[in-house]
């Protein structure tokens, strides 16, 4: 593969994560169709490492997200045979594997089929679709046709798919010419983009993404709504891949998109921690393990932004599926990155963070997963460097030392860079020993003391790096008296933190905020630098992102107090969690599990006095 960097296969567990998978795939996909600029160093982030290119049945290349995602159906919504978007039947991938079509369907009653997430997923199968194979029927037996309403797509998307591709007469999608020869053309929005929270109910209506038909996986025994059949408990999801059927489909697709890579250097699994997929995740980090041990594994556990008081049941269950992922993802993983734009972790709610420049609801999933998304762009450019990259096995080595195998991320989105501003005067305006927002549910870190961090700043300019001052003028700090933009941000970190281990990157290439992303922003330019006044009626393109990764004390008191709550529930009130798979034993040594894993992170444990 071109680059440094080694390959990593993405894996994303439930639907929450498909909201964050989604603006994620779509921020990459953004920063492929970019041309080349002046200002902007070319090729600082290998797409290659999550990308993958192939070959239709007709000779098209293709570049797609090397992907396994797994969802649940929707109960009410049914559609033909071979209209699963990501799951074709009737054609092959480039490199055909041992799981026939029809393991990627399931029929009920009447021949009819569930769709799950991909109500508007984009017609990405066209890259594969062939139109006279799908027009003939393998099946001889008894028919029947039964039509529904088709779920309309968002308009906003159908206008960026004709930016990009056309189906032609032939019945193959045309992709238009590509600027630098992998991914779209790309999206050029001169106006505040139109709202699209109104019409987005699942991360499909908004994923620009073209997937390989090897990606998709869908859950037919669960639904993600409804009185019943919901995979709602960490046992639940453990026993999905106790079935031959879904264990047999996932080791297909690993094998699959593994045997193709150059150097594979790990997985990263985005999964959803507040539901049973979190018992998915646990036995898929497990499988990893036991099947490439060496190899990375960081997984990102995903907690929506907010709970009700009023729904007991749903936040009990929250709680015990955020422990026991926790403890058994961090069993078999490199380390565990919990991400919620929540206050706390455990039952009793604390308010959603807050980002001075940006408005969000954080009630709506579209909004706190494109936030988490771009955190998540930042923070895991370490082992996606084109130069100099550091593999996930080093940077999971850096942050976990001790047995400190579950990690905080925090951010300052955007960061606050005025038009005429050097770096070393934002820094020193932006101040603190936590400058970043929390972005872990692990409470205020103020006052707590950090061990090792993982530090990126990104979309800052190159002539922006230093200070300007006029020779002979006082340095108002010993930021502006660094000569790189390198130099500048490693004093910093040491100015803050000073015996803490430290690694930081910085790169001229910013976070890609294009259409589909939500428009969250208050008074900035295109590029996101922060204005005295109001936005002045275009859209923001970019932001420059500052972003963390950190091994902190404030982990002691999170992980201690998962363990406290657990110990003060009536276990007999929710028989039914126990039911699902979980046995008493198992709770015990739940327990003995945080309070051990808690006590790695007591202050005396770390590297500062």
């Amino acid at each position: 593969m071109a680059g440094g960097a080694g390959e990593v296969l993405t894996l994303q567990l439930g639907h929450f994560a498909g909201f964050v998978g989604a603006h994620w795939w779509n921020q990459q996909d953004a920063a492929l169709g970019r041309g080349t600029s002046a200002k902007e160093s070319l090729g600082e982030l290998c797409p290659d490492v999550l990308y993958r290119t192939g070959q239709t049945l007709h000779g098209q290349e293709t570049y797609t997200p090397r992907l396994i995602l797994m969802d649940l159906k929707v109960p009410h919504l049914l559609i033909k045979p071979g209209s699963e978007r990501g799951i074709l039947l009737n054609q092959l991938p480039t490199h055909p594997c041992k799981c026939a079509p029809k393991k990627a369907w399931k029929a009920s009653a009447g021949g009819m089929l569930t769709a799950g997430s991909l109500n508007s997923l984009k017609e990405e199968g066209g890259l594969y679709w062939d139109k006279q194979l799908d027009a003939a029927v393998a099946w001889h037996g008894k028919l029947t046709t039964h039509k529904e309403e088709v779920y309309p797509q968002n308009p906003h998307l159908q206008d960026l798919l004709s930016a990009e591709g056309v189906r032609s007469s032939d019945g193959f999608w045309r992709v238009k010419s590509i600027p630098n020869g992998k991914g779209p053309p790309p999206v050029t929005t001169a106006a505040i983009p139109k709202p699209l929270e109104s019409s987005v109910r699942v991360w499909s209506d908004f994923l620009r993404v073209h997937l390989h038909p090897r990606s998709i996986c869908m859950i037919q025994k669960y639904n993600h709504d409804g009185e019943t059949g919901r995979l709602e408990a960490f046992g639940q999801g453990e026993s999905v891949l106790k079935e031959p059927r879904y264990l047999e489909e996932l080791e297909d697709r690993l094998h699959f998109y593994v045997e193709e890579c150059d150097y594979l250097q790990g997985f990263q699994i985005l999964c959803d921690l507040h539901d049973g997929f979190s018992g998915v995740g646990a036995k898929a980090a497990e499988l990893l393990q036991d099947e490439y041990s060496g190899r990375g594994i960081i997984t990102w556990g995903l907690i929506p932004g907010s709970c009700s008081l009023g729904e007991p049941q749903k936040n009990i269950y929250r709680l015990l599926n955020t422990a026991f992922g926790l403890v058994h993802l961090t069993a078999y993983s490199s380390f565990v990155c919990p991400l919620s734009l929540g206050g706390s972790l455990g039952l009793r709610p604390q308010p959603p963070v807050n980002f001075p420049h940006l408005h969000y609801d954080a009630t709506l999933p579209f909004h706190c997963s494109a936030i988490l998304a771009t955190a998540l762009d930042t923070v895991t450019v370490p082992y996606r460097l084109r130069s100099s990259p550091v593999s996930m096995v080093h940077l999971a080595n850096m942050l976990t030392f001790s047995g400190k195998k579950v990690v905080t991320a925090g951010a300052v989105i955007p960061f606050p860079l005025v038009p005429g501003q050097s770096l070393p005067d934002a820094l020193v305006q932006l101040g603190g020993a936590t400058p970043w927002t929390p972005l872990s549910a692990c409470g205020n870190p103020s006052g707590t003391r950090c061990f090792a961090q993982s530090v990126v700043l990104r979309g800052i300019d190159r002539a922006c790096h230093t200070s300007q001052l006029t020779p002979g003028t006082p340095l108002p700090s010993p930021l502006h008296a660094c000569t790189t933009g390198e130099e500048v941000l490693a004093q910093y970190l040491h100015q803050q933190q000073p015996r803490v281990t430290s690694s930081s990157h910085l790169l001229l290439t910013p976070c890609r905020v294009a259409p589909p992303y939500p428009y969250l922003f208050s008074s900035l330019s295109q590029q996101g630098m922060v204005l005295d006044g109001p936005p002045r009626g275009t859209a923001v393109h970019s932001i420059p992102v500052f972003g963390a990764l950190c091994s902190s004390s404030s982990l002691h008191q999170t992980l201690g107090g998962l363990a406290t709550e657990l110990t003060k529930l009536d276990l007999r009130r929710w028989a039914s969690f126990l039911d699902a798979g979980v046995e008493q034993d198992e709770m015990e040594e739940l327990l003995q599990e945080l309070h051990s894993l808690a006590q790695c992170y007591q202050d005396g444990g770390g590297l500062m006095d």
